[in-house]
């Protein structure tokens, strides 16, 4: 008689440690907004995408990746980049707008939830080299930035209401379900060696970084979100150029 093949139990407990600290910063940001304090929110949110990013590293690079994995990340990543940006949002500055100000945050919410959706039913057919619509942890990102960024340069009261910041809000959350191609990073191999020039660059980073840090990462931040729309917008001119010479090849073919 046939022996059955016993699936292994358990769970790969590194890359999942790092998933549950990714959740943890989701909701400690989550109390911090109900608390009233914004900034704690935004820069929990922004620790998460720490836990995030190398959660997934780690799962490849110790070959643990696991469906279980997988599923409890989307979770994790729903609450850290969908709720608590959206709650940050919402008592930060959208509040005062009533019904606009609540379905402009449930919207963030529902945006990301189909962000995640789409990615894990498309995980195995999509390039790798490229992300359809802007990864929820960057549109969190934006969120969370512009936040830190406002508060370190304009201060903020009670009586601020931003209404630029609903269009933010939506903004984001449009771009998140769009089909608009963002680059992933996933093909840079760090192990690699690299031109000294490089690591020049590195360092002077990290001391941009260290001096202004809340302007560098909104900069970075909004620039990311920008790259896919702007390459596409360049992408649809490129396009448009081809088909202005294509007409005119074909009316000097058509010349007696």
């Amino acid at each position: 008689m046939d022996k059955v093949e016993e699936r292994p139990r358990g769970i790969y407990l590194l890359p999942n440690v790092f998933t549950t600290g990714n959740l943890f910063a989701g909701f400690f940001s989550i109390i911090a907004s109900v608390n009233g304090e914004y900034e704690k929110a935004a820069v929990a949110i922004l620790i998460g995408g720490i836990f995030d990013a190398v959660d997934g590293k780690i799962a490849r690079w110790t070959r643990s990746t696991s469906r279980f994995g997988v599923e409890y990340d989307s979770l994790s990543d729903l609450v850290t980049f969908g709720m608590a940006p959206a709650i940050l949002s919402f008592l930060w500055a959208l509040q005062p707008f009533g019904r606009v100000g609540w379905l402009a945050a449930f919207g963030f919410v529902v945006a990301g939830a189909f962000r995640l959706a789409r990615f894990n039913a498309n995980v195995d057919v999509v390039d790798k080299q490229y992300f359809v619509g802007l990864p929820i942890p960057a549109g969190a990102g934006v969120i969370a930035t512009s936040v830190l960024a406002y508060h370190q340069h304009f201060g903020y009261s009670e009586t601020d209401k931003p209404f630029w910041f609903v269009v933010v809000v939506l903004g984001v959350a449009f771009l998140m379900v769009s089909n608009i191609s963002y680059y992933s990073f996933k093909d840079i191999d760090l192990l690699k060696r690299r031109p000294f020039k490089i690591l020049v660059f590195l360092v002077l980073a990290a001391l941009v970084i260290a001096a202004r840090p809340e302007t560098f990462l909104f900069l970075l931040a909004v620039s990311y979100a920008l790259s896919g729309l702007i390459q596409r917008i360049r992408h649809r001119k490129s396009i448009d150029v081809l088909d202005i010479d294509d007409e005119d090849v074909v009316k000097e073919d058509e010349r007696p």
